[in-house]
């Protein structure tokens, strides 16, 4: 059922309304400050054949403790839908939704379906209700209102609105040296998982321990702590409607479910969508318990090491050691120059004794050159060589350490897939709890 809460009795020949809507903003106003009616003007509100006028006497009476019957039957039968949703809200707002009768909240809720958007009054109904505005009968109503209608069981939709992927990636603590490890579906997609199903526990538990809502408005409140409401009753004491698309049931409940959504109407949305979250939940356990890969390639060092149960690939690692001495030893020049020095020097000292003696001098000076030569030239091949093997120590470590963190994830899985089954069970049992009553 859907109505048209902002029409206006003056487009339909009706009398001045001008007093009737006068009053009926002053009721609004008092009703949400302190619960109590302002008195009658002293001119007439009366409006034959609106509606809202023999509602307003009726509401006033209702207050006041008096008997409401004949205004109630007069605006009943001049338009019933809006009558008992007028007095269902107002009842809301300050605090008397006790008072109600049982057949107007089914007047003025009317059917729901999937296939068309929710109505203002529906909403603003739905959200007292969930408050507590009407008891665990109304609450109860509105349940079964949104239980009747097939709403769609994609589970990862729900799960969405629920928990939001994680913003990054999820390294467990066997892999905390090995993130690239993470990387890798066959590792990383379980771990997702996991932490995804206990933000999922976590998010049922939050929502289903809200204490139920007592339905009263505390003393002193200034204003009915929802919108939805009141803007309703605005629009059917005259006026204008909020513009704006309405929203699904569908996007309601999503909307509803979301971090950081009002705690009464999400629990209200998940125990609609309990089928779906209760499978969404079974989906990501079943993720958490994959075959771990027997081999795994990993880079190492910037080299692809194939890692197994037993160690790292002998072939994999004999590959990366040749690429390591090939890129770590340099093409250094030949010594040559050395022994070339140090030759000539021992031939210029030698004739410097038969000759000359400053030969002699510079024969030692040529050959201390060679040596020097020679010296460096050593002295930068055992740098090199130690580099290289510093490289291959590391290079072996990394791999075996590698192999160590796979072992200790497999251990840790074990435990990642009891956890989820637990984390099932829980789940499943805050499901059917459902929401409390109040």
């Amino acid at each position: 059922m859907s109505m048209d809460v902002s029409a206006r009795p003056g487009s339909s020949g009706h009398a001045d309304t001008t007093e009737l809507h006068r009053y009926a903003e002053a009721l609004l106003v008092h009703l949400a400050a302190d619960g109590t009616a302002p008195p009658l003007p002293p001119g007439s509100i009366e409006v034959p054949g609106y509606w809202l006028s023999p509602a307003v006497r009726a509401l006033v009476r209702i207050l006041a403790g008096d008997d409401a019957m004949e205004p109630l039957s007069e605006a009943a039968q001049l338009d019933g839908a809006k009558t008992a949703l007028f007095l269902c809200l107002s009842l809301a707002v300050c605090g008397h939704g006790d008072r109600i009768h049982a057949s107007w909240l089914g007047t003025a809720f009317g059917d729901l379906s999937s296939e068309h958007p929710v109505t203002e009054g529906q909403r603003a109904l739905w959200l007292a209700a969930a408050r507590g505005a009407y008891g665990p009968a109304g609450k109860i109503f509105v349940l079964r209102k949104l239980d009747a209608v097939d709403v769609t069981h994609e589970d990862d939709v729900w799960l969405k609105a629920l928990v939001p992927a994680e913003p990054g990636l999820v390294v467990p603590p066997s892999l905390n040296d090995f993130p690239d490890l993470a990387q890798i579906p066959a590792l990383g997609g379980p771990v997702q998982a996991a932490a995804r199903l206990a933000r999922l526990r976590h998010r049922c538990e939050e929502i289903t321990s809200v204490p139920p809502p007592s339905g009263s408005l505390p003393q002193g409140r200034a204003v009915w702590p929802d919108t939805e409401p009141m803007a309703v009753l605005a629009s059917l004491t005259g006026a204008p409607e909020p513009e704006g698309p309405l929203s699904s049931l569908h996007g309601h409940l999503l909307d509803d479910l979301k971090p950081g959504a009002d705690p009464y109407l999400a629990a209200l949305a998940l125990h609609v969508a309990a089928p779906a979250i209760s499978t969404a939940a079974a989906h990501l356990a079943d993720r958490t318990d994959t075959e771990q890969p027997e081999t795994l390639v990993l880079p190492i060092l910037g080299h692809p090491i194939t890692l197994r149960p037993d160690g790292p690939d002998p072939e994999a690692m004999s590959d990366a050691e040749r690429r390591i001495m090939a890129g770590y030893i340099p093409k250094r020049p030949s010594p040559m120059p050395g022994y070339l020095a140090a030759v000539s020097g021992l031939v210029v000292f030698t004739l410097g004794f038969v000759l000359l003696m400053i030969l002699a001098v510079v024969g030692v000076g040529l050959g201390a050159l060679g040596a020097w030569l020679l010296w460096r030239f050593r002295q930068r091949e055992k740098a090199d060589l130690a580099l290289v093997n510093a490289q291959l120590a590391e290079l072996h470590e990394l791999a075996s350490s590698a192999v160590w963190a796979l072992h200790e994830y497999a251990r840790e899985a074990k435990s990642r897939r009891d956890q989820a089954v637990a984390d099932v069970a829980e789940i499943g049992r805050l499901l059917k709890r459902g929401p409390r009553a109040g």
